[in-house]
């Protein structure tokens, strides 16, 4: 472990609960350790499987294995939450827990807030009676986002902080902010809060969309067995995400749309879904180390946040500039063996299934950035591309995936506990040069990169296909049909 003196951010002056032990949870618990001062005796781990009891049990605090279900929260959580006064903070880091019922119950208590994703209660991701715009994240962040108009102001809750969504959202300001630079445009970095200057300066970058683009090259020391899913982060949240209808925020650029997608019907109208699983659908895309790549179209919160954020709109309201924005992912070799093989299987989820640490993966990187394509300078790449190697090195519990997501957890923590009464705030809404300070230590080499390369690039080739050859970055040729 690398001998270093680690800033102490602040004090939790109440209890703090992590909901969920799974990869991300055991290795957000000691970046906790390191960066905050509270009591661990007031200190709760929830997780209805104990595997890793052990880490809690070394360092004195509670574990209770227990799932937190829509019959029990309250009950559960209340008197975890204000144990001994101060103001508490509930990590949660679990899946099948409604984030909205659970922040909606912290905030009520008064007690800091901060998730990973927009999670629903168990049965949500795997409905079959739902309409498929249901069961989108859209549809998610809707019930979020009217939980923010119905009661504004008040107790920090932080959704969807993680690597994605979350940090690659202060990516894309930090890309734009070093991208209107260098193109020569006229502005100033705008305030945090100015949504609409953002947006203007994206619209004056001549941004036509971004992709979340990134390539985990993580190695196993032996070859994945059959009938086993690996990944290298929860398997459980790939599977439902994986299984929810591809789903991309919708620029206003675009000229053509898939026979098979579908318009969201209210709300922002920013992103649009297909009647296919995202991770069963590829796109072309771009990461420095690999090049051109196929990533799959996983659907993500930020696909949906980036593109409303960056969102300019005229007098009478009507859009006048929008991003189209996406996932673009290439997962490790082994995820992606896994993913076909379920498929394979019409989608039944393999028996066996498991999170490769740091002690199983010999090799590797997660380079995860924002690709912001059809300016002058064609695209550039700006992202994190940290190694396994360094990811050991930097804390316990991680191999490079994670890390990604626990230290911006922890940027998410920080910037609660410095703005506790900033309400219910996505990570598109958080003062991003912040939020990167306490990261950045985290992520590896931070870089930026141009890359000339399209998705025209070597097409039509050998056959003849449909594209839009005077405009490279429409969708059209960018989804690989």
């Amino acid at each position: 472990m690398a001998k270093q003196k680690w800033p102490v951010y602040g004090e939790i002056t109440g209890p703090v609960v992590m909901i969920g032990f799974g990869s991300i949870g055991r290795g957000t618990l000691p970046l906790i350790e390191r960066h905050f001062k509270f009591d661990k005796s007031r200190m709760t781990i929830i997780d209805p499987r104990d595997a890793d009891r052990r880490l809690a049990d070394e360092r004195g605090i509670a574990f209770l294995q227990e799932a937190v279900t829509k019959e029990n929260y309250k009950e559960l959580l209340t008197p975890l939450l204000t144990k001994g006064g101060g103001q508490g903070f509930c990590v949660n880091l679990s899946v099948d827990t409604s984030s909205v019922d659970l922040m909606r119950l912290c905030r009520k208590l008064g007690v800091l807030y901060i998730d990973t994703v927009i999670e629903p209660w168990l049965g949500f991701y795997f409905d079959d009676q739902a309409d498929n715009s249901q069961r989108t994240n859209y549809a998610l962040r809707e019930t979020l986002l009217a939980e923010k108009r119905k009661h504004p102001g008040g107790t920090t809750a932080v959704s969807t902080c993680g690597a994605n969504p979350g940090m690659v959202s202060w990516l894309v300001k930090q890309a734009l902010v070093n991208l209107a630079g260098d193109l020569g445009v006229d502005f100033s970095v705008p305030e945090t809060e100015d949504r609409e200057g953002w947006a203007k300066l994206m619209k004056n970058a001549g941004v036509k969309g971004i992709h979340i683009a990134e390539r985990d090259t993580q190695l196993t020391k032996k070859p994945k067995p059959m009938n086993v899913f690996w990944n290298t982060w929860s398997v459980e949240g790939f599977i439902a995400e994986g299984l929810q209808p591809a789903e991309l925020g919708w620029g206003t650029h675009e000229k053509w749309m898939p026979k098979n997608a579908k318009e969201q019907k209210k709300g922002s109208k920013a992103a649009i879904y297909l009647e296919q699983p995202g991770a069963n659908t590829r796109v072309r895309s771009w990461c420095p180390t690999p090049g051109p790549q196929y990533g799959f179209l996983v659907t993500h919160n930020e696909a949906i946040s980036i593109a409303d954020f960056f969102t300019v709109r005229d007098k009478k309201g009507k859009v006048s500039y929008r991003p189209t924005c996406h996932y673009a992912y290439h997962p490790c070799n082994d995820a992606v063996l896994s993913m076909h093989e379920m498929f394979g299987a019409a989608g039944k989820a393999q028996p066996v299934q498991h999170v490769l640490d740091e002690n199983e993966l010999v090799d590797g990187a997660d380079e995860l950035g924002v690709l912001l394509y059809g300016h002058a300078r064609n695209a550039y790449w700006f992202g994190s591309q940290l190694t396994l190697e360094e990811a050991r090195q930097l804390a316990p519990y991680q191999n490079a995936t994670g890390l990604q997501v626990t230290s911006a957890v922890l940027a998410g923590m920080v910037w609660a506990l410095e703005n506790p009464q900033a309400g219910i705030v996505e990570a598109d809404e958080m003062d991003f040069k912040r939020c990167q300070e306490v990261q950045l230590p985290y992520l590896g080499p931070v870089k930026g990169y141009y890359t000339d390369w399209t998705p025209l690039e070597g097409r039509p080739g050998l056959f003849e296909e449909d594209v839009d050859v005077k405009d490279p970055w429409q969708f059209r040729n960018i989804l690989v049909r």
